[in-house]
């Protein structure tokens, strides 16, 4: 138990999702590794799942170290230096599904830094 505990945490986050998907899956062993990547990988199927696991990972390792805000504010001047408006850029942070106090506070880093 504790080789299979050491492993899933060698992995993180999606470890865990994997984990959890093979167990809801209904199969057992291989097929229900397989069943649980061909789920998260959609039309793409298990190799598209190995790589949501993969980009997750590495999404996952971002936040942990700078921090959502941070890596959120990055992009928004990104979206800048690539020629967006600075209206198309509001226009942005106001459809993105977060709350409503995130949208606030990049919004007013975005007007005070004049990003």
């Amino acid at each position: 138990m504790d080789k299979i505990v050491a492993k899933i945490v060698a992995l993180g986050v999606p470890g865990l999702v994997l984990l959890l998907a093979v167990s809801i899956s209904g199969y057992a062993g291989a097929a229900a590794i397989t069943t649980a990547l061909a789920a998260f990988g959609g039309p793409f199927g298990m190799i598209g799942g190995i790589g949501v696991f993969g980009l997750s990972a590495l999404i996952l390792n971002g936040l942990s170290e700078y921090g959502f805000e941070s890596i959120f504010t990055n992009v928004l001047l990104e979206l800048e230096k690539n020629g967006h408006t600075k209206e198309e850029i509001i226009r942005k942070i106001e459809n993105y599904p977060i709350s409503k106090s995130l949208k606030l506070k990049l919004k007013d880093k975005f007007k005070r830094y004049d990003i």
